[in-house]
């Protein structure tokens, strides 16, 4: 079928033309209706296009066509009449357009070259062949020429031309030496595209005087040989390796074009030492993995099928050790004009519409001409009927004189496309071609298909009847297909009978009667175990077949899928198979196939044959499956199903169970139906009405449950009223003005009978009115329009098909639809409870303004500007929604110091009500926000200078600021807090009078009338007297001093080694008794990492701290005070030295309970104050 495709404005009332057409006619091939049907002529065989011819045989060019009456044939040669009787060597076969030249007696092939094309014509048309180009094949020879040797040292690169003759068609080239053998080749060395032989790099194997070039000329079998090349490779001591370089193509970039469907091949071949490896890729693409061959080592690139989107640029790239060259080679596919859509022959009565479409594509896009009976349209006999549309003739009420063959012409510069097409107006009535009382036999279950082969022109119209009844078959049972089969997708017993099909068009009617008979499935009942046997002993295999008692089944037994060996020892009688004196050939898998006319089953088991053991023990498992399943005493709401049991397996059955399928409504679902005793083999099934069942049986023994039966065969029961109603009734309304009733819908197998529908009944529940009632089809929901709003309802829903209602529904409530409340609350109230909480009380709506379900109430509310900017600004509403009839409610998360409005609005399924009056309330003040920043600027020897932004959240007027701060010593310990208090309308301070070279810690907030708010801490430094400093690195420097350090260390050296004998012996030294009576805090031992004095005893664990300390009472030291260190202040990203050595820093503010007084210490102290805290 063809693709659609969108059709221009222009288009669509041929579109709507073609739409309102009668199918075209084919013609059946059938030869007592050929012999009474005119039709024009058909062409069925002609020669290629491009036709070469061996010059040593005779000519023969092919022209064959069908028609009635049988077409005459003529030639015409190079566009003009080719009288063949004038030419006493051309011949033209009897009843045929094909010519004989017989050259082989006299005369030359050239003399016949040229272009031919055959014309088949009768009474009804004309029909043309292709133009058929003769072209005699030529296998020139080599022109003799001198060819010198070639010498060269080994690794250069070498190309030996070939260069063969230009024959007809192209000659195949290998390269052979003179014992006829082909020479190798390998990724150093390939025969190029053009026949030539290309060394990547010679070697001193390569010497050899009989490189010779041989041409294959297919069409006249003649072989070609060019003049042997010697070559001699001359051994070099050392030679030189080097990069790729292409020996061809030339160049860095080149180009490509192919025609579709060709195949494209690309080669590049480089040279190089050593020998470069050839790599493909296709630029901004992927190479068709389908389609793509690599040939020649990779040197040759191929893509099969090639098509316009193969166009693209492809890069070959020669690698080796020393380097990577490309070439990019440029692909343009073009394409000789094919086919989207041919034209197809047409077969119209009088007064009927047709069309011919000629729809085809190329690159570039092919040009379409039409021709009527060989003659170009635009000259051939006007037509009143027809009409061209660019690739369409269109033909309106044809007459018989409409009959002519077209032929459509496809052409661009790459080539044409050629095909005719016969317009053939006949007036026939109907034909059918089916054999009369043909009897078709199926197996039950299957499809049946029933051929009714027609013919007639106007296209007849097919209809089936069965056993002579009235009225045609219908589709939604039965398949009518086009060409008049009709298919019973699935075949039953009832199925069986006389099938009448009926053509009818306007000039008559035929009719033609079938007969369909169905059979019972073949199948095997008992069938073949696996088993394994001794040596030496006796093996039967039991086979036992069920089948229709009118078919004659055949058994054939089979081994490893091939005939049982010829042997005296294989015996089969009707149901067995008997294998004597078991040999281990015999092992294998036996196959028994039974086969009748209409079906074959087979099944297969397993012999393996072992040596003479002790009896084994029994195998338990579970049971096999139960089989041959029978249906008797069939009623409307009953049957009894039997079955024989499977073998147990050693375990006994203790129960079987019964399944059911309901093939017209759940195919392939199965349900369960029943459980009976191990000792049953049948059972009596309750039964629904209007179901098609299939029964399958499971055994159960100890060990689990077996595969379930084959099913049984199909029962349907009658059908009846329905037994039961639809569940899940409700009514609701989707609009204020309606009722939409809902229900679950009975399935396939509760509706008991074809024709479910449903009577819906409703009314007022609190009216008088009767029940009004409405029976719908087989659907789930019913919308009663013009009801009052949200009034309650009374409704049922009984379900009934053809056989009646099902029993009384039961009756459920509902409500009409819900509209907006009408009342806004009223009485609202707020109680501010703080700063950031209000509680808001309000009076219920009345129940009837709600026209609804209550579902709450909606409290809208919005800050409508700050008390302190008194800035008026729009912000987003929120929304708190309270549940039920709940009349209060509390707002958090409300700003301080605020002025808020809302509104309150009641809440129905529907929407909201309208809004109350809006409540403006006011929050009070809170505390304010930590200031924004705190930044300490211009250190002096005795001055810092504080910068700082407001709280970005006062909360309030901000009455005044708090600075608190404290310095810090050398030990880490907190100095005294000086308390400050700053006026709100500042943003920096100065702080002066202040200890040089001290670190001090500040801790800053802000006040409103609620109270403080939340505080930033920041550190500094003071600067360094310079005098100072220059001291104390002095002194840090002198001998004196470095004498005494080594003293202090000798001494704890000597200390540490009496503390050890001491412990040795389990006693205290005298230095630590000395040191637990007269502990001073203000003596630090030295650390052995940082230069101070570290502890050296487990005394030290209780002694007491000096107040201002940072080390709490538990010796404990948390690490954001312990891990401080010179870099943190030193070499950190905000911190530098002056040129005074003072400290600038720049801290960023962080949030910090302010502590107790002495209780915390900046980061450890400066070099030169620990100096002189030591000193």
């Amino acid at each position: 079928m063809p693709k659609k495709k969108r059709l221009s404005a222009g288009r669509v009332p041929l579109m709507l033309f073609l739409c309102q057409m009668i199918s075209a006619l084919e013609v059946p091939l059938d030869p007592k209706l050929l012999e009474d049907l005119v039709q024009p002529p058909t062409i069925t065989q002609q020669s290629p296009k491009d036709y070469i011819i061996d010059p040593r045989e005779n000519i023969v060019i092919q022209c064959e066509a069908k028609g009635k009456p049988p077409p005459s044939f003529s030639w015409t040669r190079n566009g003009t009449h080719f009288d063949i009787d004038k030419d006493p060597l051309v011949t033209m076969k009897p009843g045929s357009g094909t010519l004989t030249i017989n050259i082989m007696s006299e005369g030359k092939a050239e003399t016949y070259e040229g272009v031919y094309q055959c014309t088949a014509r009768n009474e009804r048309g004309a029909a043309i062949s292709n133009n058929i180009v003769i072209r005699p094949s030529r296998s020139p020879l080599w022109t003799k020429e001198k060819l010198e040797p070639i010498t060269l040292r080994n690794g250069q690169s070498l190309v030996l031309p070939c260069r063969p003759p230009i024959g007809l068609p192209p000659p195949i080239i290998f390269w052979m030496d003179n014992s006829f053998q082909r020479l190798p080749q390998s990724e150093r060395v390939s025969q190029g595209l053009n026949g030539d032989l290309y060394f990547s790099n010679v070697l001193p194997e390569d010497t050899r005087e009989d490189y010779i070039c041989y041409a294959r000329f297919n069409h006249t079998q003649t072989i070609q040989q060019k003049q042997p090349i010697s070559v001699k490779v001359i051994s070099a001591k050392s030679h030189r390796q080097r990069p790729p370089a292409f020996l061809t193509p030339d160049g860095n970039t080149s180009r490509k074009e192919e025609l579709r469907g060709n195949v494209l091949s690309l080669e590049c071949i480089a040279e190089g030492l050593p020998t470069p490896i050839i790599y493909w890729i296709k630029e901004d693409g992927t190479l068709p993995i389908n389609r793509t061959f690599y040939r020649n080592f990779k040197k040759t690139l191929q893509i099969v099928q090639v098509t316009e989107a193969d166009s693209g640029n492809y890069q070959c790239i020669a690698k080796n050790a020393l380097g990577a060259i490309h070439h990019t080679i440029s692909v343009t596919v073009k394409a000789a004009p094919y086919w989207i859509i041919a034209p197809q022959n047409l077969v119209l009565s009088p007064e009927e519409d047709g069309a011919l479409i000629c729809r085809a594509s190329g690159n570039p896009k092919p040009r379409i001409s039409w021709l009527s009976n060989g003659v170009p349209i635009e000259i051939a006999p006007d037509d009143p009927s027809r009409k061209i549309d660019g690739d369409t003739i269109i033909f309106s009420k044809v007459q018989e004189r409409s009959s002519a063959v077209y032929q459509c012409n496809a052409s661009n510069e790459y080539g044409y496309l050629l095909a005719n097409a016969f317009v053939n107006v006949l007036a026939e009535p109907p034909r059918i071609l089916t054999s009369a009382n043909t009897l078709y036999q199926v197996i039950a279950n299957r499809p049946a298909l029933l051929d009714c082969a027609f013919f007639g022109s106007p296209l007849p119209t097919i209809e089936w009847f069965k056993d002579a009844k009235g009225s045609a078959l219908r589709e939604d049972i039965y398949v009518l297909h086009e060409n008049g089969t009709l298919e019973i997708p699935v075949a039953q017993k009832d199925s069986t009978g006389t099938y009448t099909c009926v053509a009818r068009n306007k000039l008559g009617m035929a009719k033609n009667d079938v007969h369909l008979e169905i059979k019972d499935p073949t199948r095997i009942i008992k069938q073949p175990e696996y088993a394994v046997v001794q040596r030496g002993s006796t093996v039967s295999f039991e086979c036992k077949v069920k089948h229709d008692h009118t078919l004659i089944p055949t058994v054939t037994w089979l081994k490893d899928h091939g005939e049982l060996p010829s042997d005296g020892r294989f015996t089969v009688d009707k149901d067995h198979l008997v294998v004597t004196d078991v040999s281990d050939d015999d092992g294998g898998t036996y196959t028994c196939v039974a086969n009748t006319t209409l079906d074959n089953v087979s099944a297969s088991a397993v012999l393996s044959v072992v040596a003479p053991t002790p009896t084994p023990a029994p195998i338990y498992d579970v049971p096999n499956p139960p089989f041959d399943l029978e249906l008797t005493d069939q009623l409307d709401r009953s049957v009894q199903l039997s079955w024989t049991p499977g073998d147990d397996n050693n375990s006994p059955i203790t129960k079987f169970i019964i399944e059911y399928e309901d093939a017209m409504h759940e195919p392939g679902l199965w349900h369960h139906q029943t459980e009976v005793p191990g000792t049953q083999t049948t059972a009596q099934l309750k039964l629904s009405p209007y179901v098609n069942y299939s029964f399958r049986v499971m055994a159960e023994n100890n060990l689990g449950r077996s595969l379930p039966s084959e099913a049984s065969e199909q029962y349907l029961t009658k059908a009846a009223e329905p037994d039961k109603n639809p569940t899940a009734v409700e009514g609701l309304g989707s609009e204020p003005d309606n009722l939409v009733i809902t229900w679950k819908p009975l399935n396939g197998f509760e509706s008991n009978g074809p024709g479910l529908q449903y009577k819906v009944s409703w009314r007022q529940k609190d009216g008088d009115d009767e029940w009004t009632s409405v029976v719908v089809a087989n659907v789930s929901k019913y919308i009663v329009s013009g009801t009052p709003t949200f009034v309650p309802y009374l409704i049922k829903v009984q379900a009934l098909n053809d056989a009646g209602f099902a029993p009384e529904p039961a009756v459920v409530m509902g409500h009409s639809g819900e509209d907006l409340p009408m009342v806004a609350p009223g009485n609202v109230r707020v109680n501010v409870v703080n700063s950031t909480l209000a509680e808001v009380h309000w009076d219920p709506v009345p129940l009837k303004s709600i026209r609804g379900h209550l579902q709450g109430y909606r409290i809208y509310y919005w800050k409508a500007q700050s008390s302190l900017t008194r800035n008026r600004r729009h912000l987003e509403k929120k929304i708190l929604t309270f549940q039920g009839s709940k009349t209060h409610g509390m707002l958090p998360g409300l700003e301080p110091f605020s002025h808020y409005s809302l509104n309150v609005r009641v809440v129905n399924g529907k929407g909201e009500g309208p809004a109350s009056a809006d409540k403006v309330f006011n929050t009070p003040e809170g505390v304010p926000s930590a200031p924004s920043s705190l930044k300490i600027v211009n250190p002096t020897l005795d001055s810092l200078t504080l910068e700082w932004e407001p709280p970005s959240h006062p909360n309030g007027i901000l009455t005044e600021y708090t600075l608190k701060y404290q310095p810090i010593n050398s030990t880490h310990e907190l100095g005294p807090l000086v308390d400050l208090k700053i006026p709100a309308n500042k943003t920096h301070w100065t702080l002066k009078n202040l200890n040089f070279s001290t670190r001090y810690k500040f801790y800053f907030y802000a006040q409103t009338a609620a109270g403080s708010g939340s505080q930033i801490t920041e550190e500094a430094i003071t600067t360094v007297d310079e005098a100072m400093a220059s001291r104390q690195v002095d002194i840090a420097t002198q001998g004196w001093f470095i004498g005494l350090m080594c003293a202090v260390a000798l001494l704890i050296l000597i200390l540490l080694i009496v503390c050890f004998i001491r412990r040795n012996k389990g006693g205290k030294y005298p230095v630590k008794e000395k040191e637990d009576a007269h502990a001073d805090p203000e003596i630090q031992p030295m650390k052995e990492d940082d230069g101070t004095f570290g502890e050296y005893s487990d005394a030290e664990d209780h002694k007491p701290l000096k107040k201002g300390s940072r080390t709490p009472s538990d010796r404990t030291v948390k690490k954001e005070d312990s891990d401080d260190s010179l870099v943190d202040y030193g070499e950190g990203v905000n911190g530098q030295f002056n040129e005074d050595g003072s400290f600038i820093g720049q801290y960023s503010g962080k949030k910090e309970k302010e502590p107790a007084e002495g209780n915390e210490s900046s980061e450890a102290p400066s070099p030169v104050n620990a100096m002189n805290s030591f000193v």
